[in-house]
């Protein structure tokens, strides 16, 4: 009897790409990811999402793999990755600004504005929610924001003012646990659209961080934070207030770095800008690096312009 030969088609092997984003940026990246898997069958996203200052610390002391590494602050690449050596290059992809949001039904947020917004704020009780300056860059810019109201106003003092009723609950409501929250612009308005009682006020552009114009005004604000915890960085980081831009790069520690690079091209192509458009932050058209990077920008990475 003869055995029938059986032809086995080896099927290809998965791979794994890594990447790790700001919070601000999960509901673009999460439709950029599902186009990317759909383009390429046989990889697979890690996506992990969090504080752009705490991934950045994940991945230098190896507790987190990261082949594309996506911050909410562009300077966190600058100042933190780049001297520990982790990264040759910034990509600045996306912009906002940022809000103070309120619940319309809390009696403490009737009639805020964006002129009396820090009266508001003073108010005996009032708490202002916002994320650890330690942790991420929308923490340490809700601290830029009062630190630059006070030069804004004129009113020495105001800043510690403010900082009194300045919280960072792990958990809570706004319009109950808290009056104010900072964030970024499009994380208010995505919000507010699913919940008709959210609501939030712009603040003056010399403080909210959104204008290229003002950053020299912006740059006096300052913030130290601790480094990235491993022997080759510094023990802590001061980072100026600017413009609020995205940026990323893909860590020379990458073991993916083709994959890598296909998915950058995605985010910065047509279908990153069209998500970042609906979802926010708002797309920089064209994404931009420095001459200075221009360099070591892959030649394969596309849609990146020097400015």
């Amino acid at each position: 009897m003869t055995a029938a030969a059986v032809s086995v088609r080896a099927q290809p092997s998965k791979r794994s790409l890594h990447v790790c984003h700001a919070g601000s940026l999960q509901a673009a990246f999460a439709e950029v990811e599902q186009a990317f898997t759909a383009e390429h069958a046989t990889v697979t996203i890690d996506d992990v999402s969090g504080g752009s200052v705490t991934l950045a610390r994940r991945l230098a002391t190896g507790a987190q793999r990261c082949d594309v590494y996506a911050s909410a602050d562009a300077l966190d690449i600058e100042l933190m990755l780049k001297p520990a050596g982790l990264a040759d290059y910034t990509i600045r992809f996306a912009h906002g600004r940022m809000v103070l949001a309120y619940n319309a039904d809390d009696p403490r947020a009737q009639g805020v504005s964006t002129d009396n917004w820090y009266q508001k704020l003073l108010a005996p009780g009032v708490r202002v929610a916002g994320a650890h300056p330690f942790l991420d860059p929308g923490g340490y810019r809700a601290h830029m924001v009062l630190d630059l109201a006070e030069r804004h106003y004129r009113m020495p003092g105001l800043y510690n003012a403010l900082l009194d009723h300045y919280m960072t609950p792990a958990s809570g409501t706004l319009g109950k646990d808290f009056s104010f929250q900072f964030t970024y612009e499009h994380n208010a308005a995505a919000a507010a659209r699913r919940s008709p009682d959210y609501r939030y006020v712009q603040l003056s552009d010399r403080i909210d961080l959104s204008s290229n114009a003002n950053n020299a005004g912006y740059s006096q604000a300052r913030v130290t934070i601790p480094g990235l915890g491993i022997p080759t960085a510094a023990a802590a980081v001061t980072i100026p207030a600017s413009r609020a831009v995205w940026g990323l790069t893909i860590a020379k520690t990458s073991a993916s770095v083709d994959d890598a690079i296909a998915f950058v091209n995605l985010l910065v192509g047509p279908l990153g800008k069209a998500a970042l458009t609906t979802n926010g932050p708002a797309p920089l058209t064209p994404a931009v690096t420095s001459r200075g990077d221009a360099a070591r920008v892959p030649k394969a990475l596309k849609g990146v312009a020097i400015e």
